[in-house]
């Protein structure tokens, strides 16, 4: 019988985690370059088991204030036209709590506490496709799915895109998901710009122009 605390979940992203390296500092902790924020690391620190790239129904949008890059912060919404791109890494409980727990801005200490209330919610999201582990921004829990008999899970804010004020994100941002997309779909720069620049947020804020220097820039430096 497998622990609990090592039952394998699929965490779904579909912001800056999609860029491996970024996910990094999640399960190994420290500082990210150009990052406002130092993370505590996940209590397990082995790498994901796998990473595939998956398309979710839906979309991306950007709102709110990032404390780790100032600029809006990305969400997802199921309730958007089309597909949000995403890449799923196979992680266990545990990491997937201490990866939710950094994304909330729980202290480190409540990690532990919240592996019993994170696999709770995922049974319920498992069963009716959304759960609430907190009311703040990345607390609201969504399974779009199973892959490989596992669930895969990721959060999100609780208001639609709809239901928010819309805010583009930082530079450094917006190429670390540009580098994501390109690490983990494998699309060209072109690809990459005309999504980009059609979401919730980088579309009020970013000239399309804009938004091709950005990504040429992010891919040149990988």
């Amino acid at each position: 019988m497998v622990d609990a605390e090592e039952r394998l979940v699929w965490y779904v992203a579909y912001g800056s985690n999609m860029h491996a390296a970024r996910l990094a500092w999640y399960i190994d902790g420290g500082c990210p370059p150009g990052g406002r924020r130092t993370y505590p690391g996940c209590r397990d620190r082995r790498p994901p088991s796998r990473s595939v790239p998956v398309s979710l129904p839906g979309g991306i949008y950007f709102a709110g204030e990032s404390g780790a890059w100032t600029g809006g912060m990305a969400f997802y919404d199921p309730q958007l036209p089309g597909v949000a791109a995403a890449r799923a890494y196979l992680v266990t409980l545990n990491q997937f709590t201490d990866i939710a727990a950094q994304e909330m801005y729980r202290p480190a200490g409540d990690a532990a506490d919240l592996t019993p209330a994170t696999g709770a919610a995922i049974d319920a999201a498992v069963a009716d496709g959304r759960a609430t582990l907190g009311p703040g921004r990345y607390e609201t829990l969504v399974c779009p799915g199973h892959r490989a008999g596992a669930p895969m899970l990721t959060f999100t804010a609780p208001e639609p895109a709809s239901a928010v004020r819309c805010r583009p994100p930082a530079p450094v941002y917006l190429g670390m998901i540009a580098r994501g997309l390109h690490e983990s779909h494998g699309w060209p720069a072109e690809r990459i710009v005309g999504y980009l620049a059609r979401r919730p947020g980088v579309a009020d804020g970013w000239p399309p122009d804009a938004v091709a220097a950005l990504v040429t820039e992010a891919l040149a430096v990988g």
